[in-house]
């Protein structure tokens, strides 16, 4: 069984010790690919060193997330536009709205968005979309630029049905993560009405690490225990949640 990471910051000072052991544990769980979504560019040094370090297995997406859109965000995005002029990167991402903490830059927020977006377009790249307390924002923004063909993931997806398929109408995927793990998720009734073809894996590790292991730093080899969780949901086997998943994941990021 092979699996994708589609959305992990490993290159976070979280794994600075230890990178090795933390991709060796994923190669023996099947993790094959591993997607980093980008933050700010405080971080695409870190993220370069590894992609390069496993090159064919750690690819890097190019994008400014939403909860760094401050004062220096026109800087920010030109970051994000030149690194996108240079090479081919896996996805425009992790992007977005974010209204839990702060909303202080929300309409610079929704000005990058849409920026980031139609750059995603102009290079022929998919989205990773992260929204929080914003949802419903997001997926207005979102419903113009999917006409136009955009395609992506909405990243640590928790939502209602009704919120899923309002996403799989537009043909973007939905990112499970460790969440699901969670006894008060309430995925346990949403996915079902899914199903996978509209899935993929995700850790957003270090962070949401699924149970048992919640409360510790979370890691890409402990996408199969994600992985297992769904085959319980969906009643079927860990095999077709790996063959599915992985596909989805392929298309999307064409990696």
């Amino acid at each position: 069984m092979e699996f994708i990471d589609t959305h992990t910051h490993i290159y976070l000072k979280e794994f600075s010790e230890d990178i090795d052991t933390v991709m060796v544990a994923a190669d023996k769980e099947g993790i094959k690919k591993i997607f980093l979504p980008a933050i700010d560019s405080s971080h695409i040094q870190e993220m370069l060193s590894l992609e390069k370090k496993y090159q064919g297995k750690c690819f890097m997406m190019m994008g400014l997330h939403p909860c760094s859109v401050k004062e220096n965000v026109a800087d920010e995005l030109k970051i994000v536009e030149q690194y996108l002029k240079q090479r081919k990167f896996a996805a425009v991402g992790e992007i977005g709205l974010d209204f839990y903490w702060d909303k202080t830059f929300a309409k610079q927020q929704f000005e990058a968005f849409e920026q980031q977006m139609q750059w995603a377009l102009d290079y022929g790249l998919s989205i990773n979309i992260h929204t929080r307390n914003a949802t419903q924002e997001t997926i207005e923004l979102v419903k113009p630029f999917a006409q136009k063909g955009l395609k992506g993931i909405f990243h640590c997806f928790g939502g209602s049905y009704e919120t899923a398929k309002q996403i799989i109408d537009m043909n973007f995927l939905l990112g499970i993560g460790g969440v699901v793990t969670y006894l008060k998720a309430g995925l346990q009734d949403v996915l079902p009405k899914v199903g996978l073809d509209y899935l993929v894996l995700e850790t957003d590790a270090p962070y949401l690490t699924p149970v048992p292991y919640r409360g510790k730093r979370n890691e890409p080899s402990y996408i199969k225990i994600i992985g297992h969780k769904i085959a319980d949901i969906l009643r079927c086997s860990i095999e077709d949640v790996a063959a599915i998943t992985t596909s989805n994941a392929q298309k999307i990021y064409q990696c």
